[in-house]
C-alpha cells in the first residue's frame, strides 16, 4: 500500500497536469474500493439492533409490524451488490469505453420504437415540464433500454444490502429501506417482491425510493403513481425530475471546445459545475465552437452571451482528449446520476434520437 502512494505522489510531481488530474481523480473515486465488504455469516437481519429501530419506528407511524418483519426478516446480503457498488461503470471507464455502452443504434432504434408509441405523452411533457422529449428518451434509454431491464435484485434485498453491510453510504441506503416501505403505502409498492438495481432503483427511468416520493407523478391521471409498470407516469416523472432541478428550456447543454495556451489547465480542474463565465474561458484561451463557423461543422456548438455560466471537461475519447464547455443544463443531467460521462451519454444519445427522429416523421 505504501508503493501505491509513492506511485501516486511520483506522478503528481513528474507528469503533465493532464495526467495529474486523471490520476486524481482515478485514485480518490476509487477509495470505496480499498476496502473490501463482505456480507456477514449471519445473514438475519431482523437480529440487527438498527432494523429493530426501523421497525419500532415505522410501526410508530402506523405501519404493520407483521408485514415489516415479514419483509425484512426475508431480506439476504447481497456479495454481487457489495461488489458492484465498488467499482461502478462511471469509475471504471474513460468516455472513450463508455460511450461504447450506450451510443449504439439498436439503443436508437428502440427509442425511435418507444418514442412512436407514446408520442402524445412526450409531447405532453415537454409542454409542461419544458423538457426537450429526446432528453427524457435519452434517460429512459440509458437507464433501462426503454423497460428492458430495470433489474433483477429485489430491492428489499439491495437496500438492506447496502444499508447495514456497505457502511461508506449505510445512512443514505438505511433512508432509502424507509421510503421503499412507506412507498408500500402510496405507490401500490410490494415492499417483498419489487425488483430493481444493485443500489435499490425501480421502474423505466431507475428511481430511488426518496425519488420517487419526491418526483414521481401521476401523468395519466388514474390516481397511482406508477414508475413500474406504467411507461407515461414514467415519463413525466423524469420530465418533472429536470424541472425540479432547473432545467433551463432552449439552454444547448455542450459545446465542444477550442484551446489556445495552457489557461485551460487550471478551469478543467473546477468540475463539472458551471462556475465561471463564457467571458472568462474566452480570457483563459477557452472557446466553444460557433454554430455559426462553417470552417467547423460540429452538431454540438453554441453562440451563448458571454455571461454564462459554463464548466470545461476534458475527456478521454475514442480519438484522444476531447475538450468541452458545458451548462447550467448538463449539471442538471449530473444530478441525474453525479458523472460527467453520464450526462454525456445522455446528451449525444439524444442528439441521436432527435435526428433519427426528425429522418422518421
Amino acid at each position: 500500500m505504501r508503493r501505491f502512494y509513492l506511485g501516486i505522489l511520483n506522478i503528481f510531481r513528474s507528469g503533465t497536469a493532464y495526467s495529474a488530474i486523471a490520476v486524481a481523480a482515478l485514485f480518490f473515486t476509487s477509495l470505496p474500493a480499498l476496502a473490501e465488504h463482505t456480507c456477514p455469516e449471519n445473514n438475519d437481519y431482523l437480529q440487527r439492533k438498527q432494523v429493530q429501530a426501523l421497525i419500532a419506528e415505522l410501526v410508530s407511524q402506523g405501519q404493520d409490524e407483521a408485514r415489516l418483519r415479514e419483509v425484512l426478516g426475508s431480506a439476504q446480503c447481497q456479495p454481487q451488490i457489495l461488489k458492484s457498488i465498488a467499482r461502478p461503470a462511471e469509475r471504471t471507464h474513460t468516455w472513450a469505453t463508455y460511450q461504447k455502452i450506450f451510443l449504439q443504434e439498436s439503443r436508437v432504434q428502440k427509442g425511435i420504437e418507444f418514442a412512436h408509441t407514446h408520442a402524445k405523452t412526450l409531447t405532453r411533457a415537454e409542454q409542461t415540464y419544458g423538457v426537450p422529449r429526446e432528453i427524457i428518451l435519452a434517460i429512459i434509454g440509458v437507464e433501462t433500454r426503454y423497460g428492458d431491464h430495470m433489474g433483477n435484485y429485489r430491492v428489499v434485498d439491495a437496500l438492506a444490502t447496502l444499508g447495514y453491510d456497505y457502511p461508506p453510504r449505510g445512512s443514505f441506503f438505511r433512508k432509502q429501506l424507509k421510503a421503499l416501505f412507506e412507498l408500500e403505502h402510496h405507490a401500490h409498492i410490494d415492499a417483498n417482491t419489487i425488483t430493481g438495481s444493485y443500489a435499490g432503483a425501480m421502474g423505466y427511468g431507475q428511481f430511488i425510493p426518496t425519488s420517487y416520493q419526491a418526483y414521481a407523478v401521476d401523468f395519466d391521471n388514474d390516481g397511482i403513481t406508477d414508475l413500474v409498470n406504467n411507461p407515461v407516469d414514467a415519463i413525466g416523472s423524469v420530465a418533472n425530475y429536470f424541472s425540479e432541478h432547473n432545467w433551463q428550456p432552449g439552454l444547448p447543454v455542450a459545446a465542444r471546445a477550442r484551446l489556445h495556451g495552457t489557461g485551460y489547465v487550471a478551469l478543467a480542474k473546477k468540475g463539472y459545475k458551471p462556475s465561471f463565465t463564457l467571458a472568462q474561458a474566452n480570457s483563459a484561451g477557452v472557446t466553444a465552437l460557433s454554430c455559426n463557423d462553417d470552417r467547423l461543422i460540429s452538431e454540438y456548438c453554441f453562440d451563448l452571451p458571454a455571461s454564462t455560466r459554463v464548466a470545461l471537461l476534458d475527456l478521454t475519447g475514442t480519438d484522444g482528449a476531447e475538450f468541452w464547455l458545458a451548462t447550467d443544463n448538463f449539471y442538471v443531467i449530473t444530478r441525474y446520476n453525479h458523472s460527467r460521462l453520464y450526462a454525456m451519454a445522455v446528451l449525444q444519445l439524444s442528439r441521436q434520437l432527435a435526428a433519427a427522429l426528425e429522418d422518421n416523421q
